[in-house]
Formats: structure tokens, sequence, C-alpha cells
């Protein structure tokens, strides 16, 4: 079933009409991406708008769709209401999650039609991935991977966090990626127990630790990994605590596939974890599902008690982060499978020393 097909199946109650204004759900309906637009789906037609910075690319992309040039004389306003107007729209399902306030003020007052919040129905198709896509993010990751390999031997004493971003940046783009799937993590030393810390000036030195987390974006979809790796040695207590991680990531794939609860997933790690002694230094989650966005639902994690559906996507990153001391994590993305997990990720978990 096409993307477009599985929007429609949407329109069947009072929403006659879908309004979207994000990019993901632009690219997944038409899929085809454009950086900027608006689209209209109905069972009698459906109408894409863009300016002209984009129209060419868009006529000669996006199957499916009307594609019309929005302009002064025909702006967005005027390009939808003609479609309700020609569709005989009454009710238009909207992405909230995506709108600010100011335009959906905007909106509101300016069209001739009810506005439904429908963001979750819009998104829930993500959730599930089609083979396409699942080749997508098979390559989106295979471009990390073979980032991470190349930019092992580039890290060295005496550089800073930033100097090792850069070089991360370049093997991702290098290689292939399109795209950033978000700003990277790149912390060394005691800024390895922040979760989400941000690369600065602090130089690398031996027996760091050096967390990066990391993903690209290819053809729309993202991967999203993490390794921590030591630099010239690791102490007792570091080897003890990255092995911890491992192994509640480990336990937590042991049990997942399609069906299995995400709070159970999770449980799993943190049960590890806890059991170790450093159940207060896990306060994340255990995953996150991914596809378009880098964050999507549903996540293996404490507050979802449904099952993973079958080919979603979640990463697996489990960690322990102990304040001014030093941080671990270990991701992978996984596609949950009837009998089980696929890991995406190819790149080694043992503990890897740099500059040995």
């Amino acid at each position: 079933m096409k993307n477009l097909e599985k929007y429609l199946t949407l329109l069947d109650g009072e929403v006659n009409g879908l309004l979207l204004t994000s990019r993901f759900s632009r690219h997944y309906g038409a899929e085809f991406d454009i950086a900027e637009g608006v689209a209209i789906v109905t069972k009698a037609g459906c109408r894409y708008f863009t300016d002209s910075r984009y129209i060419e690319s868009a006529e000669n992309g996006i199957k499916d769709f009307e594609v019309l040039i929005m302009n002064r004389e025909n702006n967005y306003i005027k390009r939808i209401n003609d479609a309700i107007a020609d569709f005989g729209i009454t009710a238009l399902g909207f992405e909230e999650d995506y709108m600010t306030v100011a335009e959906w003020m905007h909106y509101e007052k300016n069209l001739n039609a009810k506005l439904v919040p429908m963001c979750k129905a819009i998104n829930s198709f993500r959730s599930v991935k089609e083979e396409w896509e699942l080749d997508r993010m098979r390559k989106a990751q295979a471009i990390a991977d073979k980032a991470f390999a190349e930019v092992l031997p580039r890290i060295q004493v005496g550089m800073t966090e930033l100097e090792l971003q850069a070089e991360l940046i370049y093997c991702m783009y290098k290689n292939g990626g399109q795209g950033l799937s978000f700003d990277p993590i790149v912390v060394s030393g005691p800024n390895t127990s922040l979760p989400h810390g941000v690369a600065g000036d602090r130089v690398i030195r031996e027996g760091d630790f050096i967390t990066m987390d990391f993903g690209v974006i290819y053809q729309g979809y993202c991967s999203d990994m993490t390794r921590t790796v030591a630099v010239g040695y690791a102490t007792e207590e570091m080897e003890k605590v990255y092995n911890t991680v491992l192994q509640a990531q480990l336990a937590g794939l042991a049990i997942s596939k399609a069906g299995v609860p995400g709070k159970d997933i999770d449980g799993a790690a943190r049960t590890l974890i806890a059991e170790a002694g450093y159940d207060s230094y896990f306060g994340h989650g255990y995953g996150h599902s991914i596809g378009m966005e880098c964050h999507e639902m549903p996540s293996p994690n404490p507050g979802n008690p449904n099952g993973m559906p079958l080919n979603s996507v979640a990463s697996a990153e489990p960690g322990i982060y102990l304040p001014g001391k030093f941080g671990v994590r270990i991701e992978d993305c996984v596609v949950f499978k009837e009998n089980g997990v696929e890991n995406l990720a190819t790149s080694p978990k043992n503990l890897i020393i740099v500059g040995k």
C-alpha cells in the first residue's frame, strides 16, 4: 500500500481532508522530499503547493498529487481554500504537534473548513516500516558504521572534543550522509556523565572515556548509534561499568521481538543495571523509535505497556552516568521481527581502547 493510500484511510468519518504542513508528513505522503510546502489530501483529489524555489523539483518528483505553485497572487491560504471548495472539504485534520500557535490561529481564522487535531493518527503509520523504508535505514546505518570505523584512528590525545566532532561529521558526509540525524554528541572524560553533553574545548587525555552519539539521514531516513571508547587505558571501574551497560543492552535485545511490551524490554536492561548497584545512574529510557525523525513512537520505555509492532525500529541504548567521573552508553537500532530483532548496526561493541 502506498503511503498516500494509508492517509486516505483516515478520511472515513467527520474529517474529509488532511492538511499536511510538516516536512515529515509531506515527504511520507508524497514519497518525495521538498523543504517547504503544504499538501492537501482528500479522496476526491490531492494537491501539493510549494514556491518558485522548489516548484521544478516538485513537478518532476511528486506523483499522485496535483502540484501547484504558491506565490503572492496564490498564497497558501488561497490555494488551500480553493482545494476546500473544489473537493468539498468540511473538516481538515492537521498536525498540531508541528504547528505554532500563531500558525494555527492564522489557519483557523482564514480557512473555510473546521480544523481537527489529528497528529497522532497521521503519524501512526510511520511506526511500522515498509521494506523500502528499512532499506534506507540500513543504508543510513551503514554510513554511520563506516564513519565510526574511520574516525577511530583519528582520535589523538591533545585534540579537543570540538575537533573530534568535526572529524566525525566529516566522515559521515564523506561516506554518503545526506544530513545529520541530530547534532552529534561528542564528550570526553567527566563530560561523558552528561547523557546529552555538548562538545567543547576540553582536551582529550589518556584514561578518558569518549562517548560519541551520532547518525545520518539517507533519503529521508535516520540512523542513530552510540559508542563509548577509552583512550590509552581503562581502569577497573571503567571496565566494570562498560561491561554492565553492554550486558544490560544484550539483556534487552535478548527478549526483544514484535509483540513484547516496551516496558518489559526496558525492565530487562534496568534490572541488570540495578543488580550491579547502578540503578540510580540510569535515568533515561532504554530506547526510542526512529525513522524519518530520530525520535518517534512507540518506544521500549517504562511508560509503554503495549507490544512493539512488527517492523518497527527502535534504539537500544541503556547507560550508566556517574556524576563528575564518567559515563557509558552503547546504542544500536534494531528492527522488531516475529522471532527477535535485526540489528542494523555492525560496529563492534567490545570495549575499544584507542591510542595504544
